[in-house]
């Protein structure tokens, strides 16, 4: 299988991403840098990376279900979620199990076709449950410990469209996708 030159991974890792159905992401770190922007009205304002938003609609085509297991809540978050169609979403949940686990019961799916990218010890206890653990280059050091696989790249700055990418290829989507775009 031709991997593309962004996405580095072993066998391991790719065996594990191709049996991948849903993917559990996290906000904060994962899908934005981590920084929290407040404006003068105490409006949280966050900023998101359009490549790991084309990323997301990619995997939507492919037939993987890109879910959002968040400690926060807010306006801009959920605006964004909406325009990418994300349809699966627990909001302001400091137990994540729970919540990824309903959404797994939802999609009748288990962990072993589950992956998660975390960059903190929130997200450790639904990365540990999935066949397929990952994290952005600029998780916490327990993390990155704890990861299968680790992004090149930071949260927020295409590390979740790194992850989107390999589990494309893992499944055989990637070229079929992209030719769609060459034509």
């Amino acid at each position: 299988m031709q991997m593309d030159r962004s996405v580095r991974c072993d066998a391991s890792v790719l065996a594990k991403a191709q049996q991948v159905r849903v993917v559990f992401l996290d906000v904060d770190g994962v899908l934005t840098d981590g920084g929290l922007l407040f404006s003068e009205h105490g409006e949280t304002l966050k900023r998101f990376n359009t490549l790991d938003g084309h990323g997301i609609k990619l995997l939507q085509k492919a037939g993987i279900v890109p879910a959002v297991v968040t400690g926060r809540d807010s306006a801009p978050l959920r605006l964004r979620l909406q325009q990418l169609g994300v349809q699966h979403a627990v909001y302001g949940t400091e137990d994540k199990v729970p919540a990824a686990q309903s959404i797994l019961d939802s999609l009748g799916l288990d962990w072993p076709q589950a992956a998660a990218m975390g960059d903190d010890w929130p997200d450790l206890p639904v990365m540990q449950r999935c066949a397929l653990a990952c994290a952005p280059r600029n998780a916490h050091a327990e993390n990155l410990a704890r990861a299968d696989w680790v992004s090149d790249l930071p949260g927020g700055q295409g590390a979740v469209r790194q992850l989107c990418d390999l589990l494309l290829q893992a499944g055989g989507h990637y070229h079929r996708l992209l030719e769609a775009y060459l034509r």
